[in-house]
C-alpha cells in the first residue's frame, strides 16, 4: 500500500508544501508555548547543574562545567522535539480518520514523509538553536566547528524525526505515544553522558554506558563544541548514519506493507 504518485517521476512541490505548511502552522499556533517550555527547562537545568552543582566541580577536560552540559542539553531537547513532532503529526491524522486523504492524494511515500519529517525537523532545529542562544545568557561556550555543529543537529533531527515518525504510526493511543520519549529516551538520555562524561564511571558501568546509542550522539555532538569526546567521531558518526538507514528502511517497509495506515 502507498500514497498516490504524481506520474511522470516528477516531484509534486506544491502537495508537498501544503503537509509542510499545516505542519508548520499547527507549530505556530503554540509557538511561545513551545519555545518558552523547552527554555524554562534548560534555565532550570542551569541553574541547578550549571551554578549550584557545577561551582562546585573542577573543570572537565578543562572545559567549565557549565559549558560541558550545553551540547547534552541541547541534545535532551532535540531528542525529545523530533520524537513528539513527528510522531503526532503523523498520529492526529489517523486518529481524526484524514489519513485516507493523505494516502489518496497525489505524494508518493517519499514525498509525504519527506514532508511531515521535514516539518518536524524544522521545528526540532529551531528548538536546538533556541537551546543554544539560552545557554549563552548563563555560560560562556564557543562552537569549535560551526558548520559541523549545525550539520550534526540536522543529521540527529531527521533521524529521530523519522523515528518519531515510525512511532506515530505504530501509537494506538496517547499513551503509547509518549511512552517512548519518557520512559526510554529521556532515560538513556541522561545516562548517555548529558551531564558527565564517561570516564568519570568505574568498570563495568563504562563499558556498560557504550552500549548506549546516545552517548554516540552526545559524544560526537560534543565534539564539535569542544573538538573532543567520549568517543572517536567516525564511530559517531556510523552509529548515526546506521540509525539514519534504520529508520528509513523502517519507513519504507510501513509504506510497502501499509502497516497500520489504515487502522
Amino acid at each position: 500500500m502507498s500514497g498516490g504518485s504524481t506520474g511522470g517521476g516528477a516531484i509534486n512541490w506544491r502537495g508537498m508544501g501544503a503537509i509542510y505548511a499545516s505542519e508548520i502552522h499547527r507549530f505556530g499556533r503554540t509557538f511561545w508555548t513551545s519555545l518558552m517550555t523547552p527554555v524554562i527547562t534548560t534555565s532550570l537545568y542551569f541553574v541547578v547543574f550549571g551554578t549550584a552543582i557545577g561551582s562546585r566541580m573542577e573543570a572537565i577536560d578543562g572545559i567549565a562545567y557549565g559549558a560541558f552540559i550545553v551540547p547534552g542539553l541541547i541534545m535532551l531537547s532535540m531528542l525529545q522535539e523530533s520524537i513528539f513532532n513527528a510522531s503526532f503529526g503523523i498520529y492526529m491524522p489517523r486518529w481524526t480518520g484524514t489519513i485516507y486523504e493523505v494516502l489518496s492524494a497525489p505524494l508518493s511515500p517519499l514525498e509525504t514523509v519527506t514532508a511531515y519529517v521535514g516539518a518536524a525537523a524544522t521545528k526540532s532545529m529551531i528548538v536546538g538553536l533556541v537551546i543554544f542562544a539560552t545557554a549563552h545568557l548563563f555560560v560562556e561556550v564557543s562552537v569549535a566547528h560551526p558548520l559541523a555543529m549545525l550539520g550534526f543537529m540536522m543529521v540527529i533531527a531527521v533521524s529521530f524525526c523519522l523515528f518519531g515518525f515510525i512511532l506515530g504510526i505504530w501509537a494506538q493511543n496517547f499513551e503509547q505515544l509518549q511512552f517512548v520519549p519518557l520512559l526510554i529516551i529521556m532515560p538513556m538520555t541522561f545516562l548517555g553522558g548529558a551531564f558527565y562524561t564517561i570516564s568519570m564511571l568505574p568498570d563495568p558501568w563504562r563499558t556498560i554506558t557504550l552500549f548506549n546509542p546516545v552517548i554516540y550522539l552526545i559524544s560526537g555532538f560534543r565534539w564539535t563544541f569542544f573538538d573532543k569526546g567520549d568517543v572517536a567521531m567516525g564511530i559517531s558518526l556510523g552509529v548515526v548514519a546506521t540509525m539514519l538507514i534504520f529508520c528509513v528502511a523502517l519507513v519504507i517497509w510501513v509504506f510497502h506493507t501499509g502497516y497500520r495506515l489504515k487502522k
